[in-house]
């Protein structure tokens, strides 16, 4: 096995940490390679402090101890685990790694990262037994996938392992990819691969085993993940999350703009039900440089996640605030289907119905506006707009037309993505009845609308809802729930909703227009207050 040539020294430097080692030459591994090649991959390497915090979580105390990293790179999250092991005060005698990578042009720096940790781990009188594995390690491991009902439910799995400890890579998968249909029973439509890992890894720890993963907070939320969440944690007891609140900072390094987060969990015996008192610990921080420097909260399980509801979301309040929003929402009885009113997703699909649209037209001769994601702002619709290759108009004069498009009445219009360095997910606006000048209006495919079938919203409606869900505690309600920049009607249609009176009477007070973020925040505030009021009143009556 040759290394690589590459920049700077492959030798360790003085006294240095494996860890540090392994991370210094997968730096110079990943300096020498391609954009294309690491995105092939999905290979973001490890920094350190991360390395460290996620090896700090574990606390398996064995004689002999069986690590498994999933997605090595250069070794530095197996070299961290290893290191944080011989520190404590009865360390093992002897450590097993089983590292997998896929790349194999990066075995012989993962090679080179394990045989310096095996002379390390000498000075402590711990034997090192290693093997580096360049196979992908889903394919390798499907069946552990297949048989799933017997590997979640009765324990059957090959146990293999008492450690792992992963940042997998991360990247959609195809349905035609033989990963994503090994993963049918797992996850739902266009896999992310991460997920996968995790998956498969929670089939091969041994019961009592621990696992630690940084990964993407998608899988918390979404019917994408809802099979996954049901599967895993069937079979893994959280006992700590971190959350980073920047989705630069994480992986700076790589220019990733990802919301992450790290896992640790504890596989539990066979047959032994999730304990909902458990207490799960709860940190925070912005990126990797100040992963040690914040305070370090306790919730029980129960608080975070309810494996008897259907969606089994993985809730993370980041702060004390953020479980009194949590509380406050969640007393709330009201819903969209409860007050007659759905979400659906926009029917025009562009690409679908390129003959129809056009840049210009006139809503007198055959032409409907035509409301896309860029249309829509805080409390506000912008038609039409000068956004680049975006068609203001769909024809109204074919049958292909109109089933595209809905009749001019009262809607909420919310947007499906928000961009990934904005502060903000949820971005809502109404859409009132006439303002647009149109008998019809189209909705393109990557907005969400609010709407009462067999009827119309209230303007009041409307614009109440419009203010709620652009308030900042329900934003941050949302990102409490959603690691992901997806905005989907699944996730509006299950948020519960103050009483109706309430929100009529916010569209009441307001005045439309450009409404400023504080003008949307005091109706939010003011809302609160009379319903915490109202709330009172009952109780004292009572």
């Amino acid at each position: 096995m040759h290394l690589p040539v590459l920049p700077g020294t492959l030798d360790p430097v003085g006294g240095e940490r494996p860890t540090v080692f392994a991370d210094r030459i997968g730096r110079a591994y990943s300096i020498a390679t391609s954009a294309a090649h690491k995105k092939c991959f999905g290979q973001y390497l490890t920094p350190v402090p991360v390395a460290d915090f996620m090896a700090s979580l574990l606390d398996c105390d064995r004689d002999e101890i069986r690590i498994l990293d999933p997605g090595a790179g250069s070794g530095v999250l197996a070299c961290a685990a290893a290191e944080a092991i011989a520190r404590r005060d009865r360390p093992p005698r002897r450590v097993l790694i089983d590292a997998y990578e896929s790349d194999r042009e990066l075995l012989p720096v993962l090679d080179r990262s394990l045989r310096y940790l095996r002379a390390r781990l000498r000075r402590f009188d711990i034997a090192l037994k290693y093997r580096t594995i360049g196979e992908d390690f889903v394919l390798e491991h499907a069946a552990e996938l297949r048989r799933s009902e017997s590997l979640y439910r009765n324990g059957s799995g090959h146990a293999e392992y008492d450690v792992v400890i992963g940042n997998p890579p991360y990247f959609k998968l195809p349905k035609s990819d033989p990963r994503a249909r090994a993963a049918d029973d797992v996850v739902h439509g266009q896999p992310n691969i991460y997920a996968l890992f995790m998956a498969i890894s929670a089939a091969l720890v041994a019961p009592g085993g621990e696992m630690v993963f940084i990964t993407p907070r998608s899988f918390t939320s979404g019917p994408y993940f809802r099979r996954f969440r049901e599967r895993f944690f069937t079979r893994v007891q959280p006992e700590a999350l971190h959350v980073f609140d920047s989705r630069r900072d994480a992986f700076s390094r790589d220019g990733v703009l990802q919301e992450n987060m790290i896992l640790k969990g504890r596989v539990r015996e066979h047959r032994a039900k999730l304990d909902p008192d458990s207490p799960v610990r709860i940190s925070v921080s912005r990126g990797s440089g100040d992963i040690d420097g914040n305070g370090v909260r306790i919730l029980p399980l129960s608080a975070l996640l309810d494996m008897q509801s259907k969606e089994k979301m993985l809730r993370i309040p980041s702060s004390g605030d953020d479980e009194g929003i949590i509380s406050r929402i969640d007393s709330w009885t009201g819903s969209l289907s409860a007050y007659g009113m759905q979400i659906s997703t926009g029917p025009v699909v562009p690409f679908r119905a390129v003959d129809l649209l056009t840049m210009k037209g006139d809503i007198a001769e055959g032409r409907a506006p035509l409301l896309w994601l860029q249309n829509v702002h805080a409390m506000r619709v912008e038609w039409p707009t000068s956004a680049r290759r975006k068609p203001q108009y769909i024809s109204t004069n074919s049958r292909e037309s109109l089933p595209l498009l809905v009749r001019d009445r009262n809607y909420v219009l919310l947007r499906r993505f928000s961009a990934k360095e904005e502060r903000r997910r949820l971005t809502a606006a109404p859409l009132l009845e006439g303002e647009l000048g149109s008998e019809w209006i189209g909705i393109e495919n990557h907005l969400n609308y609010i709407h009462r079938p067999g009827g119309s919203l209230t303007k009041e409606e409307a614009i109440g809802l419009a203010i709620i869900y652009n308030s900042e505690f329900m934003d941050s309600y949302f990102r409490i729930l959603n690691g992901s920049t997806q905005v989907s009607a699944t996730e509006i249609r299950k948020i519960p909703l103050p009483p109706h009176e309430l929100i009529v009477n916010i569209g009441r007070r307001a005045k439309l227009g450009r409404m400023d973020p504080s003008a949307i925040e005091d109706l939010a505030r003011l809302a609160l207050s009379d319903e915490a009021n109202s709330r009172g009143r009952a109780v004292t009556h009572a």
